[in-house]
């Protein structure tokens, strides 16, 4: 590189570094402010990466489809320090029981989910086969990032007796454990489906040509080595963490950095080993939650990990926004947009009240935020530039328009109605003790 071409790159470097700081202290300020009010900080940021690159400031706006590599790995890295910070904060120790609701939204939500997304890809917006199935795997994972407003908190404010209940009696919330369980697992659950659909564009749409290799590997064996990792590597890592003795606060606080470190071990070795490294932090993330629940250590884990999120996710609102400024939507149609509305608005809720149709002692009111808010973000974002960096698919531009579509909507809706719709269920639940 040049001289000229260095001072060239470097132009908009200051302004940038605003930007960034404007996005940093909003992720800081304003969940305070807006709690309990109709908006919500990714709202906000969206909003600011759209102004900084629509305005004639001399910015670039990014584009996903040229910079599909930088996309997928910055995506790559919000995801899974997401995955780790859910599960440090599940308080529920796992279970068929105790987890119910997240194995019904796993194993019947989520498939449906699929099924519907791909049928409207495929018949109200005219996409190929492999594009319409690649639409149902990217739009399956709901959010672990942008969901805090229906999260569960930090970690040690309800655990289980070997329930769901805490050391007070209180009852760990249904609604918020549901939905952060669902979206720690969903996240790797969806990389089977994407795998189909790259082996669609790949050797073509017949089942006989791709479903055996598919199922035996994709499936099987990525799925069992990523579990089966998550599980040894979050040990030997709770293990390793939790058992170093700290005499002063500084220590302490450094040690959330080796949660940091115990994402990227996680990921890596289970992604170098040929499994699913999403799976495998998630899984690492709860091993090390309950390996000892009590442990001092436990609060500067969750705080590092949140705070690491909080930045990556700052930056890639911007990133969304300044792409939408710079035309992202624009390949965006009435029937690719009927079908954006149709997937937040009617497939996720109506998928949703079906798989939850088994939880009887769950008040209805409890399933359907559970089934509304599927919030859709950068794990759909994440699994759509690493297809498109695989495989050839017709529409990729389409399918870009539409997957932005469906996130900002997501974003905007569930942002604006997350916070009121919880302090509701609150309220009620303390009335009616239900």
């Amino acid at each position: 590189m040049s001289i000229s071409e260095a001072m060239k790159a470097l132009e908009g470097y200051d302004l940038l570094l605003t930007i960034a700081g404007l996005a940093v202290l909003a992720m800081v300020v304003l969940p305070r402010l807006l709690a309990s009010r109709p908006a919500s900080a990714p709202m906000v940021l969206l909003g600011l990466g759209f102004a900084a690159f629509a305005l004639p400031l001399g910015l670039e706006a990014p584009d996903p489809l040229e910079q599909g590599v930088l996309t997928e790995r910055l995506t790559e890295l919000g995801v899974i320090v997401a995955l780790m910070g859910a599960g440090l904060k599940l308080d529920r120790p796992p279970g068929w029981r105790s987890w119910r609701s997240t194995w019904l939204l796993l194993g019947v939500t989520m498939p449906l989910t699929i099924a519907a997304a791909a049928l409207l890809g495929w018949w109200v917006a005219g996409f190929v086969p492999a594009t319409a199935m690649l639409l149902g795997a990217v739009i399956a994972p709901t959010d672990p990032v942008l969901a805090s407003e229906v999260q569960v908190g930090a970690p040690g404010e309800g655990y289980g007796d070997a329930e769901k209940h805490g050391p007070t009696g209180e009852e760990e919330d249904e609604v918020r454990f549901s939905l952060t369980s669902e979206a720690g697992l969903n996240d790797g659950l969806a990389f089977p489906f994407t795998y189909a659909a790259i082996a669609m564009a790949m050797v073509g749409p017949a089942p006989g040509d791709w479903f055996l290799a598919w199922f035996a590997i994709d499936v099987m064996y990525k799925l069992a080595l990523g579990v089966g990792l998550g599980l040894a590597l979050g040990w030997i890592l709770a293990r390793t963490i939790l058992s170093f003795p700290t005499e002063t606060e500084l220590a302490k606080a450094i040690t959330g950095l080796s949660a940091l470190a115990a994402t990227l071990i996680a990921y890596g070795v289970t992604e170098y080993a040929g499994g699913y490294g999403f799976i495998a932090v998630f899984v690492a993330a709860c091993t090390m939650r309950n390996y000892e629940r009590d442990h001092e250590y436990q609060e500067p884990l969750h705080v590092f990990t949140e705070q690491t999120e909080l930045l990556l996710t700052a930056g890639i609102l911007l990133a969304l926004g300044g792409a939408i400024a710079g035309g992202l939507l624009a390949p965006l149609t009435w029937p690719t947009a009927l079908v954006g509305l149709m997937l937040v608005f009617l497939v996720r809720p109506a998928a949703g009240m079906i798989g939850l149709a088994p939880l009887d002692g769950t008040p209805w009111r409890e399933r359907a935020a559970v089934s509304f808010f599927g919030i859709r973000g950068i794990g759909s974002l994440y699994y759509l530039a690493y297809a498109l960096n695989e495989a050839e698919f017709p529409g990729g531009e389409a399918l870009w328009a539409l997957v932005g579509f469906v996130v900002v909507i997501s974003i905007i809706v569930h942002g604006a109605s997350g916070a009121p719709v919880m302090g509701t269920l609150d309220r009620r639940r303390k009335q009616t003790g239900v």
